[in-house]
């Protein structure tokens, strides 16, 4: 009985990790403002853009060297200066069943605004939550953290109706509390919206 009750959580384990990957608003693969310890596998490449109350924000990632993801994340303000990010993320170790992934990176290395570096480990758990842990400096101020949870692994058809695999996200970046909901339309493109620094966003993005 115990075998079984560990193979029935690791495979809820292994199918939550990887599925719903995407940049995060500041560009870096993550969740809603915060990086999670995932990168970009060689080869692999994400396009995003995010609407945000006071401008928006267009992104590219990819992978080139084994374990370092790299990308720009151009911000366009509708009253202020436009800028872009140059970040970098680094894996340090993989996530597996036994044990949680463990990356760090920069964000902003041209110090447009605020040059941030970070350590974040991420951990999936039973039942289609994940947890993301870090520290950092700069827009970090100290610790940050966020957890998923994931309702549907897959895309539920009823019917006529559609229900997209879902994840929802609540994470505090330092700063504030932010929440949102990230749905995968069909491999690769996901759909994001929710709450960041008291103001609502809508996103896209699309890892190939």
């Amino acid at each position: 009985m115990k075998k079984v009750l560990f193979g029935i959580s690791c495979a809820l384990v292994l199918a939550s990790a990887p599925v719903f990957a995407a940049p995060s608003v500041n560009g870096s693969t993550g969740l809603i403002n915060n990086p999670s310890s995932d990168v970009l596998r060689e080869g692999e490449f994400s396009l995003g853009y995010y609407h945000l109350k006071d401008g928006g924000v267009g992104i590219f990632n990819t992978n080139i060297l084994p374990k370092l993801e790299i990308g720009v994340a151009g911000f366009r303000y509708d009253d202020q200066d436009n800028e872009n990010y140059v970040n970098a993320k680094f894996s340090i170790l993989s996530e597996s069943v036994m044990n949680p992934g463990l990356a760090v990176g920069i964000e902003d290395i041209a110090n447009t605004r605020e040059r941030s570096a970070y350590a974040v480990a991420s951990k999936a758990l039973p039942f289609g939550f994940r947890m993301h842990v870090g520290a950092g400096n700069g827009r970090f101020d100290g610790v940050f953290a966020g957890i998923e949870k994931t309702l549907n692994p897959i895309s539920v058809v009823t019917g006529n109706n559609v229900f997209p695999a879902t994840t929802l996200i609540a994470e505090y970046d330092g700063k504030h509390m932010n929440y949102g909901a990230r749905m995968a339309i069909i491999p690769g493109l996901k759909l994001d919206a929710g709450w960041r620094d008291h103001d609502g966003y809508v996103g896209v993005s699309y890892t190939y």
